[in-house]
C-alpha cells in the first residue's frame, strides 16, 4: 500500500444518514455530529476514531498499521 485512502463514507447508526468525508491525517477524530439527526457519534469500544467505527474505510493511521503488518 503506497498511500492511505483519505475519504470515507460515515454512516450514522441512529438515522442511517451517510456522508462522504475527508479524514484527518494528523489526528484521530473522536466526535462527529450527524448533519441529519444531530447525534454526536463517538468511537465504539476498541476503535480509535469515528471513522474506524462508522466509516466505509478505517482512518489513515489504522490503514498504514495494517499495511506494515502485512
Amino acid at each position: 500500500m503506497d498511500a492511505a485512502i483519505l475519504e470515507s463514507v460515515l454512516t450514522c447508526p441512529h438515522c442511517g444518514f451517510a456522508k462522504l468525508e475527508t479524514m484527518p491525517t494528523d489526528a484521530c477524530q473522536f466526535f462527529y455530529e450527524c448533519q441529519q439527526c444531530k447525534a454526536v457519534l463517538r468511537p465504539l469500544p476498541g476503535d480509535c476514531c469515528v471513522y474506524c467505527s462508522y466509516g466505509s474505510v478505517p482512518c489513515p493511521s489504522v490503514q498504514l498499521q495494517r499495511a506494515s503488518a502485512a
